[in-house]
């Protein structure tokens, strides 16, 4: 019986493994050169093909896209008065804040306000213990007693030595030495005297009095504390809401032309708003200006006074100013929008009458809500673009489109070269046909 041998196992059996792996390999890099290639083209169909100009001559040729206008909206220049502003950041200030305290040392036993009411000069507001004080008065007045009585007695002597040297009977230097003590006697009585006015004083100011009227806030110190005059803090604060002034900076370029008209004594009218400088809070006048610019800041300090009736003012509240400089009559405006700056300074797109907008260097002066006033390169009636000026060059060709009021700024305009709008309440306001 024969045995058969099994056949020997080759090593180099996972070989068809390893060549099945680099067509996959292969496959996948193809995959990835296919996404590349498809990506490309939708980028190219999205971003760059709409941008391209199409090739001339033909229906939707270069020739025929450059010939379209370009939709932009335009308003004409209009004459009319322009107030001259100021706008600044300005913080409310008190006319008068007093501290509180007490001016002798001693218990509160007493509080007489209520805090955060209106107080008048004058009033009580604290009463601190007078009883030292008063002790201290009839001492006084007790030692006054005493020295007038001794005085009374030097006086008697001294009429007595008087008349025994008229008789030769004492020396004259007793009678000198008497007469000195008269005077020291009387001098002791004014001391006396000045005791009790001192005393009469602390007594005084025992009882707390508001030195203005305005209203108090909250005290600092509860009844039945000891109180001291070198207290930092006092008893409370009385502010003065009536008048209130706000105290505001402008830049140093503005100056001359505030000191100007300040100098006319005329009142410069000066407008409170809130934070969003929406709502107008009060209306007042400048009423001074510092005599020195901030050298760190380059501004000056001013101050405005409000009649606060309203007590729309408090104290420290951040506000935005308004302050009128001057009203300007009859000038030249235009949207603050269609004025552009350039390499050669600013300039406006003026539209023509045959919808060709060409290039108007102009000057310009102060600005107010919005428009412009334009002293030099426009003037009434001449329709300038104030929306779509991005790809706008030197002669080119423009669609007028209605402005935010609704109509065409060329049926708005006054000038001679005015277009008609479009039948049927087109928008836009195209050529006349020649």
């Amino acid at each position: 019986m024969s045995t058969q041998t099994p056949p020997p196992v080759s090593r180099t059996s996972p070989q068809p493994a390893r060549a099945t792996s680099a067509p996959r390999r292969s496959r996948r890099w193809l995959r990835w050169i296919i996404l590349i290639i498809i990506a490309g083209a939708v980028g190219y169909a999205i971003f760059v093909r709409p941008f391209q100009q199409p090739a001339a001559g033909g229906r939707g040729g270069r020739g025929a896209r450059n010939n379209l206008p370009m939709p932009v909206t335009a308003v004409p220049a209009r004459t009319s008065d322009l107030e001259v502003k100021t706008a600044a950041l300005g913080t409310v200030t008190p006319v008068n804040t007093v501290t509180i305290r007490s001016r002798v040392d001693g218990e509160l036993q007493k509080i007489f306000f209520t805090e955060g009411t209106n107080v008048q000069a004058g009033a009580s507001l604290a009463e601190i213990d007078p009883r030292p004080f008063e002790v201290q008065k009839l001492q006084s007045e007790a030692l006054l007693a005493k020295d007038k009585a001794l005085l009374d007695n030097s006086r008697v002597d001294l009429d007595r030595f008087k008349a025994l040297l008229e008789q030769d009977s004492v020396a004259k230097q007793q009678v000198d030495t008497q007469a000195a003590q008269v005077a020291q006697n009387e001098a002791a009585i004014k001391q006396d005297e000045a005791q009790i006015a001192s005393s009469t004083l602390q007594l005084t100011y025992a009882h707390v009095t508001a030195p203005i009227s305005g209203r108090i806030g909250l005290r600092f110190v509860d009844q039945g504390n000891i109180v001291h005059s070198s207290d930092a803090n006092g008893i409370a604060v009385i502010i003065q809401l009536q008048p209130m002034t706000v105290l505001f900076s402008i830049p140093q370029d503005d100056v001359p032309q505030v000191m100007k008209h300040f100098a006319t004594g005329e009142p410069m009218t000066v407008q409170a708003f809130n934070r969003d400088g929406q709502t107008l809070l009060a209306t007042g006048k400048l009423v001074t200006v510092d005599n020195q610019i901030d050298p760190t800041t380059g501004t000056v300090k001013l101050r405005a006074e409000f009649p606060n009736t309203d007590e729309m003012l408090f104290p420290n509240q951040f506000v935005n100013i308004q302050l009128f400089v001057e009203q300007l009559k009859s000038v030249t405006v235009v949207p603050t929008a269609a004025v552009q700056r350039g390499l050669n300074g600013l300039f406006v797109y003026a539209v023509a009458a045959d919808n060709t907008v060409s290039v108007h260097p102009v000057e310009t002066g102060p600005s107010d809500k919005g428009v412009i006033v334009i002293t030099k390169g426009v003037k009434p009636g001449d329709v300038v673009v104030v929306d779509g000026v991005d790809k706008l060059r030197e002669g080119s060709q423009v669609e007028l489109i209605a402005s935010s009021e609704g109509k065409s700024p060329a049926a708005a305009a006054p000038a001679k070269d005015a277009q008609p709008v479009g039948k049927h309440g087109h928008k836009g306001a195209k050529p006349a046909q020649n």
